[in-house]
């Protein structure tokens, strides 16, 4: 059913609608920017490097969130008119991207960690079992939320937009899937700065500087998973705060839902693919500096290439 109207009451609506419309262009911009500025980057590190998972992962994250961004904006804004129908598929279509992203970063996290652990099966065999109870039970979260919600087509004051009502008793669905997620992150994080703490000291009782090619791999690691978790936190309380049951005018939840369009853009489409590019940096200059030091695993994402390590990580 339309929604046709041009009461009044609908104003404070439309404007919110037009400020979320440039925080959902915002984000997208971001995404095609960065993308921009590090293409000589990916041909080098990406595209003219062998072939493995980790490169399908880049690409995934790289070229979905391109895509993604594009139709979030045809779909959330009000300068483009869409049809309800058009509306509710790139709903259901950008929601499970989220999902598959989401589990994407996952894989990326977990083949951090296990080069950074030296291969250590013991943490891969654990990172695999929470990995997948988390995803597979934020899947079904995701899931059963979507049937909670429809899309409506409105036309107010002549501007066509699609309206989407649902069922408040899923917000609690929705928090349980950012709690899980949040979950991971940290531990995913508390792992990453507890072996970071180890090879500092490694460095430092072999008598080497921390400033050593080895040890600016493990800080540039180490910003960048900071860097993504903080975007994290951040895409984390603006979602959580979208589903408390508070009471909020149209401009706070607009605030909310702009912050959540960028950082999650930020979070799954720059920092995501950063995480790879880091590495693959890293691990060009252990190659370009073989003959200094490289106290560590060659934790590049590139199957059999290996770097020759003079202490435990």
């Amino acid at each position: 059913m339309t929604i046709v109207s041009n009461d009044p009451s609908w104003w404070p609506y439309t404007d919110a609608l037009f400020f979320c419309a440039y925080w959902t262009i915002s984000a997208g911009v971001i995404v095609v920017y960065d993308w921009v500025t590090t293409i000589g980057q990916e041909i080098e590190l990406i595209w003219r490097q062998r072939w493995s998972l980790m490169t399908a992962l880049y690409l995934g994250m790289r070229y979905i969130g391109i895509l993604y961004s594009i139709a979030n904006v045809l779909a959330s804004t009000p300068f483009v008119s869409v049809t309800d129908a058009v509306s509710n598929i790139v709903l259901h279509g950008t929601n499970a991207a989220n999902v598959v992203l989401t589990a994407m970063l996952g894989v990326v996290m977990i083949a951090r960690l296990h080069a950074m652990y030296q291969g250590s099966r013991t943490l891969l065999i654990f990172l695999v079992i929470i990995f997948l109870g988390i995803n597979i039970a934020g899947g079904a979260l995701v899931a059963i939320t979507l049937t909670h919600l429809a899309g409506e087509e409105a036309i107010l004051f002549g501007i066509l937009n699609c309206a989407y009502g649902y069922d408040e008793n899923i917000h609690p669905l929705i928090a349980m899937v950012w709690v899980l997620n949040t979950v991971w992150e940290v531990l995913a994080l508390c792992l990453s700065v507890w072996v970071a703490v180890r090879q500092f000291r490694d460095l430092q009782r072999f008598g080497l500087s921390t400033g050593s090619t080895a040890g600016d791999c493990f800080k540039v690691l180490i910003q960048s998973h900071v860097l993504y978790f903080v975007s994290f936190v951040g895409v984390s309380f603006s979602s959580l705060g979208l589903v408390t049951p508070l009471e909020s005018s149209y401009f706070i939840e607009s605030v909310l839902f702009g912050s959540l369009q960028v950082l999650s853009a930020l979070q799954m489409f720059v920092l995501g693919p950063r995480l790879i590019l880091s590495v693959r940096e890293c691990h060009a200059k252990l190659v370009a500096y073989s003959d200094a030091d490289t106290s560590m695993n060659s934790i590049v994402f590139q199957e059999f290439v290996h770097v020759s390590t003079s202490s435990t990580v």
